[in-house]
């Protein structure tokens, strides 16, 4: 049972829409379920009287006007729609009267027992669903007290549909983006596009703020995708104090956490020097990511919490880079699970932006990086699943149940994209495995390593994977033996489902040693006559084509 407060100021404009056809004439036997009283709340879908029932709806407001000289009360007509959810079943009118006066009476409208209470009436056009609307003067000439009516709403929705055995909804906690309107998602379908204006302008402006490094970046790559970017500046200061988008003809607010201060938090100025400069190493950025992910993993299990809802928010952008970089059927999957978890990425608990720098500005590397490293990138994968998860079990703690969903379903999204990158790499790894005699000496060095898990990490289907991640690892200048046992001590593998391969991600994602010293001892003044070619600008990223996702 979804509640949707809001507010306005025309009693007759309301009146008139709910009891007249609708916008797309879907409003069928229009009448009054429930009043603040019955007798005199006259039913215009019973008989035409909408002026009369203005009137008395009005009766507090006119008065309160007249006490004020003429001027009418702001905002003074309250509107809430409650709407059941697909596949409830049918209430009736007297049911639906009950939702009426327990909604009214849990959001200061009218109080249990307050005979100066508003006026209010509760009128059903639809099978699934009411809208009950107030005029917020009171008798005695006062505001109702409705602060939080919204969240108060849902918290007696909640309790509404456990005693009418109904489809029991998450709790929000006012931290949900704006949903669209009627009219928003009307003309979408109009217009033949399955999300509104408003969700991909939402949508856009996370993936760019994930991208880029400043907020004029952030602009410059916003209009660049062929959206409006309306700043507002202070008139003292001269700087931008706020914005809002556009597109295709629509408008719509930005999202509270991605206001001007907040990506100001994220998002601080930085200097030419300061910006990425190419690295020797292509995997480095792969490399990165995987350590921030794993030490956020470990923030989430020991940190405060607005250090680990911090964490959160940059690892939002990780997932939206990590589609960004990755190549191949799985990056649908990555884009989708970007897309759910920017719920699960805020909440009431506000978020330690600057504990989290490491992770996102690793994050933001992944964007500059020119290579595409395969197997590292499913390791990456891996390790992100694994903190989507852990992202679930920390907000389901703390009884946020609407982010808790959302990383679950992140998680899934995850985990349908590592299915599709993995299978083929580790079949791959599987028919490249080496030879007996060496399977037995890892066998022994794992025995020695991990004498307590070995027996499992055996017979799980990725151990021949496994042993050719090894060798490979060997190659690189590893000792395999003491390789196995630092990899296990980054986290426990008791509650790992198939260890061989967790380990053989881990060991993955360990950086070439042998490469590594090559590296070192070329890079000396003399060996690097030639300058690197720069990286591509985060701006860059609006002259791709298979990157705009323009909207259609």
């Amino acid at each position: 049972m979804v509640p949707d407060v809001s507010t306005g100021s025309s009693t007759l404009g309301l009146i008139n829409y709910l009891f007249g056809k609708g916008r797309r004439d879907e409003h069928t036997d229009p009448h009054i379920v429930a009043a603040w009283d019955m007798a005199g709340a006259l039913d215009p879908g019973r008989d035409p009287t909408y002026t009369q029932l203005a009137r008395r709806l009005d009766h507090h407001v006119d008065l309160r006007t007249r006490e004020l000289g003429g001027k009418q009360p702001r905002q003074h007509v309250w509107h809430c729609p409650v709407r059941t959810a697909p596949g409830d079943r049918y209430l009736t009118d007297a049911e639906w009267a009950e939702v009426a006066r327990r909604v009214v009476a849990a959001t200061g409208i009218a109080p249990e027992g307050d005979d100066k209470a508003c006026r209010w009436i509760a009128v059903r056009h639809a099978d699934d669903h009411i809208h009950i609307m107030a005029t917020t003067v009171r008798a005695d000439g006062r505001r109702p007290r409705t602060n939080r009516d919204g969240w108060r709403a849902q918290l007696e929705c909640r309790k509404i549909e456990a005693e009418f055995g109904l489809r029991r909804l998450k709790s929000g906690d006012l931290t949900a983006p704006r949903t669209p309107t009627g009219a928003e998602r009307a003309k979408a379908e109009r217009q033949g596009r399955e999300e509104t204006a408003r969700e991909w302008l939402r949508e856009q402006a996370y993936a760019v703020a994930a991208a880029v490094r400043s907020i004029d970046e952030y602009f410059t790559v916003l209009r660049s995708l062929g959206i409006q970017v309306r700043p507002r500046i202070g008139p003292e200061t001269g700087e931008v104090t706020g914005y809002s988008l556009a597109a295709l003809g629509d408008t719509a607010n930005g999202e509270p956490d991605l206001s001007c201060n907040r990506l100001r938090e994220r998002l601080p100025t930085q200097e030419l020097a300061d910006r990425p400069q190419p690295v020797a190493d292509p995997a480095e950025p792969w490399h990165r990511a995987e350590a921030a992910i794993r030490h956020a993993h470990a923030v989430l299990d020991s940190g405060g919490e607005a250090v680990a809802q911090g964490h959160l928010d940059a690892f939002g952008d990780t997932l939206h880079n990590l589609a960004l970089a990755s190549h191949g059927p799985h990056r649908a999957e990555l884009q989708a699970a970007a897309q759910v978890f920017n719920r699960a990425r805020r909440s009431a608990i506000r978020a330690d932006h600057q504990a989290a720098t490491a992770l996102r500005e690793a994050a933001k590397e992944l964007v500059y990086a020119t290579h595409d490293p395969g197997g590292l990138t499913i390791a990456l994968i891996f390790a992100a699943l694994q903190l989507a998860r852990a992202a679930a079990k920390w907000h389901e703690q703390r009884g946020h149940e609407q982010q808790a969903t959302a990383a679950e379903q992140a998680f899934r999204h995850l985990q349908a994209g590592y299915q599709d990158a993995a299978a083929p790499v580790l079949a791959d790894l599987t028919r490249r495995a080496p030879r007996a005699t060496t399977i037995s000496r890892f066998e022994q060095d794992l025995r020695a390593a991990l004498p307590d898990q070995a027996d499992r990490i055996l017979v799980d289907p990725a151990w021949p994977a496994l042993t050719t991640t090894l060798a490979r690892a060997e190659t690189a200048g590893h000792n395999p033996r003491r390789l196995l046992a630092e990899v296990a001590a980054q986290r426990e593998l008791d509650t790992a489902e198939r260890p061989a391969e967790v380990l053989n991600w881990r060991i993955t994602l360990q950086p070439n040693r042998r490469a590594q010293a090559a590296r070192k001892r070329s890079s000396t003044p003399a060996a690097s006559s030639a300058p690197l070619a720069l990286q591509p600008s985060a701006t860059a990223l609006a002259s791709r084509p298979e990157e705009r996702g323009r909207h259609r």
